[in-house]
Formats: structure tokens, sequence, C-alpha cells
């Protein structure tokens, strides 16, 4: 259900939907506009906003209703997502069967959930409040995403624990110590590809292997300083690429160390995953810029190289606690 609400997130950006609802409302929020009165009103509020006034003023109310649908159900997921959890959690814990140690973590789950809800009406408020922005920002676009991958990861990380016995761990302190730095230089690039998300970068250069015909992209601002790494669509599309060639290099490497851990049929078995999921995400993150300019192409494109993007994150994860030391 996570995984699914990231996707939902994806498909809400690039549909430019996520501002169509300017209010928070967590309970009432779950129904939508019922007739056509509160259609008008929420069509209204929508049309005070910078993206409209700029952007899409030629929207009409059935157009408005296309982009509502996907921020709706992009809230809607979330909470159902609150029920599916909250609902057997208070059933099981009545019933006495988790184990003491499981109920804390569970708790810590339930929150990070909740905290997240808020961070992305944050995220939100950025696109509402300021006159002349017509997109949240893409530092809080970033944030909202990797709070939302961290989710997962917590969660994966607490259901290997239950799931994987000790005499399954590979135990390989060095190969363990690697994929940690592995981690982070994608959560890097994953962060990066938010803020090519948030800033359309993407369509600043549709080609490849260049960027616009050479390896380093020309249009920056000469005045923009440090902040063009993070700011300027060019120079962060740029890093973007590289990040990914460089995570190539480095997977490769792990996987030629992984061959030589003979200690654990499970490793052993998975040790492949982050190398062809990196391959394929390499394929995908090509075809996507290629793409870029086709609105439709692009949506799916994208939507598949942001599930990759998890699968990946997540794979490496797995490599990471099936490393772990075995317990005496």
């Amino acid at each position: 259900m996570m995984i699914i609400q990231v996707l939902l997130g994806g498909i809400t950006r690039l549909t430019g939907s996520g501002l169509s609802i300017t209010e928070w409302k967590p309970i009432m929020g779950a129904l939508p506009p019922m007739n056509d009165q509160q259609w008008n009103e929420a069509f209204d509020k929508y049309k005070q906003i910078a993206q409209y006034k700029f952007l899409n003023s030629s929207f009409t109310l059935h157009d408005f209703k296309s982009i509502f649908f996907w921020e709706w159900f992009h809230r809607l997921w979330a909470r159902l997502i609150g029920v599916a959890f909250i609902i057997p959690f208070i059933v099981f814990l009545i019933q006495g069967r988790f184990k003491r140690q499981m109920i804390r973590p569970m708790i810590i789950l339930f929150l990070l959930g909740a905290l997240q809800g808020l961070v992305g009406w944050v995220m939100v408020m950025s696109g509402l409040e300021d006159t002349d922005r017509l997109y949240v920002s893409h530092y809080k676009l970033a944030i909202h995403f990797i709070l939302a991958l961290g989710l997962i990861c917590y969660t994966l990380w607490f259901a290997l624990g239950l799931l994987i016995s000790n005499e399954k761990l590979a135990e390989n302190v060095s190969l363990k110590k690697f994929t940690g730095w592995l981690i982070l230089v994608l959560v890097v690039q994953l962060i990066y590809g938010a803020f090519m998300a948030g800033l359309k970068a993407a369509a600043y250069a549709p080609t490849w292997p260049d960027i616009n015909g050479s390896f380093f992209p020309h249009g920056g601002s000469p005045s923009g300083g440090v902040l063009q790494v993070f700011d300027n669509p060019l120079m962060v599309h740029f890093i973007h690429r590289n990040l990914a060639y460089l995570i190539l290099i480095l997977v490769i490497a792990w996987y030629i160390k992984s061959k030589k851990i003979q200690n654990s049929i499970l490793f052993k078995k998975t040790s492949w995953l982050p190398l062809s999921i990196t391959l394929l995400q390499i394929i995908l993150g090509i075809f996507t810029v290629l793409n870029a300019a086709n609105q439709k192409t692009l949506l799916w494109l994208g939507v598949a190289h942001q599930f990759v993007a998890m699968m990946l994150l997540l794979s490496l994860v797995f490599e990471f606690y099936l490393l772990s030391k075995r317990k005496n």
C-alpha cells in the first residue's frame, strides 16, 4: 500500500494535480465534492492560486475534475493506509498477538506515517502561498519523497527482523559497510530525482548521451553560485545523470565482491538483484529523458522510473540486512 501511495504521488506530480485541492481536511476531505455547487466552490478556490492564473486559466470544470481526482485519490489512499494499520493493530493488541518488543516499532511506524501526511500538506502549502509559484517547492517535494521511502524501508527492516532467521544471515562487515555507503549515494541520487521532478528538468535536455549537444550543460546563471547545483534545472539534470553512472560502477563492484560470500544461501540467491535493477533503472531513465516532451509517455515512464528506484533502494536495504552479524 505504501509503494502504491508513492506511485500515486508520482502520478499526481506528473499530471500537475498536486495543487488542485487547496484545503487540508483530514476527516471530511475523504469525500470529494458531491454536487455541482461543491464542485464549483472547489474550482473557485483553485482559481485563486498562481498555477491557475498563469498556467491553467483555460481550464474548464471538466479539466479541473481530472486533476482533482489524482490529488484526492492520493490523499484518500493515505487515509486507507492509516485505517489498514490502526484497526488490525488495536485488535491484535487486545488479543495479545504481539510480542512486547514489536509494539514500540509499530507505534513509531504509525506516528511516522502521520508525520508524512503533515509534511505532504506543508509541501502543498508551498505552492499555494506564493503569488507567483506554479508548483510546489522542489526542496519540500524531495523531503516528502525521501521520508516516504524512509517509511517503507523502516517497515521492510522491521518485517525482515521477523521473517529472516539467524542462520540465513551472511555476516560480512566489509561488504555491509560498502552497502551502507552505496545506499547513502543512492539516497543523494533519489533526492536529485525529486529535484528533477520538481524542476521538470528532464524537459530542459531531452537528449542522450549528451546534454543538448555537449557533456557539460550550458545555460546556468553566472550569478547562481553554489545553489545552481540545487536550483538550476540543467545542473540538476547533469548531476542526476552522472550519479546514475557512478552508482552503476559501484553496484558492479558490489556484485563482484558479493560473489565471494558463500555462507548464506539466501544472500547468494538474491545478490544479483541490485545490479539487474540498476541496469533496468538506467534504461528507464534514458527513455524517460528522451520522451520528456511527450506528456502521456512521460507519465508512465516517469512512474515506472520511480517504481524501479524504490525497488533498487529496497533491494540494497534487504542485502544490507542479510549482511548483518549473526546473533549468538
